[in-house]
């Protein structure tokens, strides 16, 4: 990910001053990540653009990010498994690369089905680059800066979702949705080169060390956070992809880019406060992510749906979401403990399904009872993760002080 944002900016400093974290290589990672997401959730940005030009309805667009998130979904487990011996880079490169491939064709493409088709094969390469980051970054640094390093290389998915897309929507609104693809084609070029040069290869794991999913899952804890990962992100998703016929009936619906950086810049400022709480309260930081959740599905629902109903409610939403995704990984580390990494591979499986869950529900939802709907639907879901999150107090989301 190209970065607005320094990564040490977010986090807590290193008391360590023997060793130094590869800075470069990690950031590198970052921006693998940050290109991942925002290829995944332009279209969510650019509906409209994207509906005129392929000459499809807006919810048929949104299916460009449930076919993303299919391919995700159905990839990451298997790819995972099959590719565990490879050696890293390679393997990680192909990821990459695969993105500059994907983006191109749906830069250039004037058919639905062939867009459809590219959008399904970047799912399935950003469901291989997801599984191996974390492992990845673990492995560049000592066993004492492997938090930190997992950190600031999954920093990029925030910052994407905070900047990135905001300003890939405006990008898109001033130069064209399909420049826009164009744009991360050739910035996912650069990447490659970066990741020639900054980051080191490893080999891959010797058979009898590869890990058996099921034993995983039946981990104390694993249960708990994946059900709160995939509600969580499902209610997030049935909002951020239909952002912009939601914002129609409050007069909005030209401000699409500038909601989104509203959401994306509280959601910064909640990214910088995970950094710096998450060792002590990563369970009352989950909790509060829910609850805040909750409070801005009730605004939407309760009060009349003007600007600065809008606004108040995407400036909560946007402080409850931003550090989501660490606080959850992190959770799940924390249970699945030496298994993280087969761990991780069914947290992206879950993650993409709750994309593709949003895409889909979404869709029924507009073209059903409509927006008003929708605070409901996504609070009723947040609620019930909150609730799993609050009995999970021993296993999955227990107090580390």
């Amino acid at each position: 990910m190209n970065r607005p944002v320094d990564a040490c900016e977010l986090l807590p400093p290193v008391t360590e001053t023997s060793e130094r974290l590869p800075v470069g290589g990690l950031l590198a990672l970052a921006s693998a990540g940050f290109i991942t997401l925002l290829t995944e959730a332009m279209p969510a940005g650019l509906l409209p653009q994207m509906s005129q030009g392929l000459e499809v309805s807006p919810p048929l667009i949104g299916q460009l990010v449930t076919l993303y998130a299919l391919g995700s979904l159905l990839a990451a487990i298997p790819l995972v498994t099959l590719t565990q011996s490879w050696r890293r880079r390679p393997l990680l490169l192909i990821a990459v690369g695969g993105f500059a491939i994907v983006n191109s064709i749906t830069a250039l493409s004037s058919d639905y089905s062939l867009t459809l088709a590219a959008r399904f094969c970047a799912g399935v390469f950003a469901g291989l680059l997801w599984a191996l980051l974390a492992g990845y970054a673990s492995r560049m640094v000592a066993p004492h800066l492997q938090g930190r390093a997992i950190a600031m290389a999954m920093l990029g998915a925030p910052v994407a979702l905070s900047i990135g897309i905001p300003a890939g929507t405006l990008l898109g609104n001033m130069v064209g949705w399909r420049m826009s693809f164009a744009i991360m084609t050739l910035l996912t070029l650069g990447l490659v080169v970066w990741v020639l040069r900054q980051v080191p290869d490893f080999p891959g794991l010797r058979p009898q060390k590869r890990l058996p999913l099921r034993r995983v899952l039946a981990l104390p804890g694993v249960r708990p956070v994946l059900f709160v990962t995939f509600t969580y992100v499902l209610g997030h998703n049935i909002l951020y992809t239909y952002i912009a016929p939601f914002l129609g009936p409050a007069g909005l619906g030209g401000q699409i880019e500038r909601v989104l950086l509203v959401f994306g810049l509280a959601a910064l400022l909640s990214i910088w406060a995970i950094g710096l709480l998450i060792d002590r309260w990563l369970r009352a930081l989950v909790l509060v992510s829910c609850l805040l959740f909750i409070a801005s599905t009730l605004l939407l629902g309760l009060l009349p749906q003007g600007p600065t109903t809008i606004y108040v409610a995407t400036v909560i939403w946007g402080l409850s979401f931003g550090g989501i995704p660490t606080l959850l990984q992190t959770a799940l580390a924390k249970s699945a403990g030496e298994h993280a990494d087969a761990a991780q591979s069914m947290l992206v499986t879950l993650w993409n399904l709750a994309i593709a869950g949003g895409g889909l529900g979404g869709a029924v939802l507009l073209q059903g009872p409509g927006v008003t709907s929708f605070p409901w639907v996504i609070g009723g879901l947040l609620l019930t993760a909150l609730l799993v999150a609050v009995g999970a107090k021993r296993q999955g989301f227990a107090a580390y002080r």
